[in-house]
């Protein structure tokens, strides 16, 4: 009985808590190392001028942050602070500032207030619709245009958002996938070089290319389409061999001011020209054929029709190969076959029935009216627009006429450009291939006879 007690008395032992003093000091050193880092962090950090939006504000300042217009090369990063906020600049921005990598310049604004010169009493926010509900509200701006903003998923780390801020803002080339890629992106600047990739991933050697050129020319726009699944119809047959799978071809396109008749010196109409490269695709001849445009030594051929986005077919391949070739031969003085390669020849001016035939003599026609009409000018864009207008009102009054919506009239509410008539000549030789081939498309016409 006295060893179950003494038994159980050394069972319910328990073991007193540690006493807390002997932590104390450790406590103490982790609190003053975080202050430290923090002071540390705060001298570290770097400055971050704010943007002034009161009445004072500098209006060629402003226009600079949000439209790059004083110095046209700078880019910026604006984080949305309020002047009277009592919570400091977010972590997240302030980190990517001090990254110091990031291709822009930092800087807060106080996006809530009504912007200085604003009828409207507009802030920040209202005129350029940014989202308050993202935390911290960012947006790049300047030289890449109007504000936009960083989305959400960019804005966790430091880190994250310099990475989104050099994928936005440093220099690259512009991706084309449709006809209206082609056109915004490259055919409506000043000078555009477009690659035809001729694969789905470009080899190390264009990758290094590209990225160089984009830095040495600056004012060129830089394109790239992946010709092995897509055709740049009115640009390949025209202007470059035949593909070669795996080859990039490259060329460069620039507007110029002037007319198709040379007798007009002051004419200020814009026309697309081209010149493709002749030679493998590499640096060094990709930067001189540029330099070449930019110093006028390149030989332009004029664009006659605007180029557009296909997919790559091997029935397109066909009819463009034979459009190639029909090209070649009448710059060589050489016969030119017909669509159905049965090889028919003609005089430059005879009409002989083809497509080829026709286009000469309309062309002799052209020309003989120019000749015997010296005050003969091209059409304006203006007349050109306003004869489609006129065009279309008679084509309405048919179709009412008729109860039926006239068939190449455009859908309600789009602008007619007209583009397509500005250009002096088309592609005759297209048409009447698409006439003669039978396209699995088109519906079957019922012989009556």
């Amino acid at each position: 009985m006295a060893k179950t007690k003494a038994a159980t008395k050394g069972g319910s032992k328990r073991e007193k808590p540690p006493a807390l003093d002997q932590y104390k000091k450790p406590l103490v050193g982790i609190v003053l190392a975080m202050l430290a880092y923090q002071v540390m962090k705060g001298m570290m950090a770097k400055e971050i001028l704010r943007v002034d939006m009161t009445a004072t504000a500098n209006e060629l300042e402003l226009r600079e942050v949000f439209f790059g217009e004083e110095t046209g090369s700078k880019n910026y990063a604006v984080l949305c602070y309020p002047e009277s906020a009592l919570y400091p600049v977010s972590s997240v921005f302030q980190d990517a500032a001090n990254d110091g990598s990031a291709p822009a310049e930092f800087r807060v604004i106080d996006c809530d207030v009504p912007m200085p010169g604003s009828e409207e009493g507009k802030t920040v926010v209202g005129r350029f619709k940014l989202n308050k509900k993202t935390r911290p509200v960012v947006f790049v701006s300047g030289a890449i245009g109007e504000p936009k903003q960083v989305p959400a998923k960019f804005l966790k780390t430091g880190a994250m958002l310099t990475k989104a801020l050099k994928n936005l803002l440093e220099p690259k080339a512009e991706k084309i996938e449709t006809t209206q890629d082609l056109r915004s992106k490259c055919l409506d600047k000043d000078i555009c070089g477009l690659l035809l990739k001729g694969s789905k991933v470009s080899r190390k050697y264009v990758k290094d290319a590209v990225q160089k050129l984009v830095v040495e020319y600056p004012k060129v726009t830089f394109a790239a389409v992946d010709s092995s699944v897509l055709y740049v119809k009115g640009l390949e047959a025209e202007f470059l061999e035949e593909l070669q799978p795996g080859m990039p071809r490259f060329v460069v396109f620039e507007k110029s001011s002037g007319s198709t008749d040379k007798s007009k010196t002051d004419s200020s109409r814009l026309k697309t020209t081209a010149v493709a490269l002749d030679v493998d695709v590499a640096y060094g001849p990709m930067s001189n054929l540029i330099a070449s445009v930019f110093s006028d030594e390149a030989t332009m051929k004029k664009v006659d029709t605007t180029p557009t986005i296909k997919t790559r077919t091997k029935k397109l391949e066909k009819s463009e190969n034979e459009k190639r070739l029909r090209l070649k031969n009448r710059a060589s003085g050489g016969s030119s076959g017909g669509s159905g390669g049965e090889g028919t020849t003609f005089q430059s001016g005879e009409n002989d029935g083809s497509a080829a035939g026709r286009r000469a003599e309309r062309e002799r026609r052209r020309a003989e009216h120019r000749k015997n009409n010296p005050d003969y000018r091209e059409k304006t864009p203006e007349e050109i627009k306003e004869m489609e207008r006129k065009r279309r009102i008679r084509m309405e009054e048919e179709a009412k006429k008729w109860n039926m919506a006239p068939e190449d009239a455009a859908p309600e509410g789009d602008e007619v450009t007209g583009e397509e008539y500005l250009m002096e000549d088309w592609d005759e030789d297209d048409e009447e291939t698409d006439l003669d081939e039978d396209d699995g498309d088109d519906e079957e016409v019922m012989d009556l006879d």
